[in-house]
């Protein structure tokens, strides 16, 4: 589904990405550990294709396709969606709107549905103005299911978020992963930065990876390099020693 062959990217001049190599199969979802400054926020934002991020070399291949130099709409449209850690505020644009906006087949049901996310009061506010870090990210959760993505890029979704909204969100993150009838397998790819790695109770995940100074330093079975990370941290930790997957 998602292929990255050594990514190099720079934000503000500065070279963050130094040689990204990543993949992620159909139907699988990755989760991606690293310490704060590692460049795991950047490599999300080039796959989404910001504006802010130039790729210098490598490629980045989805479903096939070269999408490297594809703007970010191209990619939306090719099923590709983001909940971002901290999303802008979007004055002047109502959330109902935007979210009839991206979803002109299914706006409506989405809307109608609002209440599941606990979002109906918020409809006929501007996207994010005012809204609280849980808010937020249920925000971003009811665009994304307005949207529909085959591939989800997922920053941080459990960060800022108290204990009464975590189960919410772990509950429609794996709804957007999940088909709906019981038993059934994950028919959508993700990609998600996760620090302490609550939101793998919810979805699961098949691959962990370890990114540290601009590179995957290692990957293999995501519950043992959490737990090497938790237990030495990730300047001493012996999670890049674990076996690969």
């Amino acid at each position: 589904m998602l292929k990255i062959v050594d990514l190099h990217a720079e934000a503000g001049d500065r070279e963050i990405l130094k040689g990204v190599n990543l993949t992620v199969e159909e139907g699988q979802t990755c989760v991606l550990f690293g310490p704060n400054g590692s460049g795991k926020s950047t490599l999300m934002a080039t796959i989404m294709g910001y504006s802010t991020i130039k790729v210098t070399s490598g490629k980045i291949l989805f479903k096939g396709k070269d999408i490297t130099d594809l703007p970010v709409d191209e990619r939306a449209k090719m099923g590709i969606g983001m909940m971002m850690q901290r999303p802008p505020n979007i004055y002047g644009v109502k959330l109902g709107d935007l979210i009839k906006a991206s979803a002109p087949e299914n706006g409506d049901t989405v809307i109608e549905g609002a209440d599941k996310f606990k979002m109906e009061n918020f409809l006929d506010r501007e996207v994010n103005v005012g809204f609280s870090g849980g808010e937020i990210k249920r925000s971003e959760l009811l665009q994304l299911t307005a949207q529909k993505p085959e591939f989800i890029l997922l920053d941080e979704p459990e960060s800022g978020v108290d204990l009464e909204n975590i189960d919410l969100i772990g509950n429609k993150v794996h709804d957007l992963l999940y088909d709906t009838c019981p038993g059934s397998r994950r028919h959508v790819s993700s990609l998600v930065i996760t620090h302490t790695g609550q939101i793998m109770d919810y979805i699961g995940a098949d691959r962990g990876y370890v990114m540290k100074n601009g590179r995957i330093q290692c990957s293999g079975n995501p519950l043992e390099l959490l737990r090497e990370i938790k237990k030495n941290g990730y300047g001493e930790c012996d999670a890049c020693k674990i076996i690969k997957l």
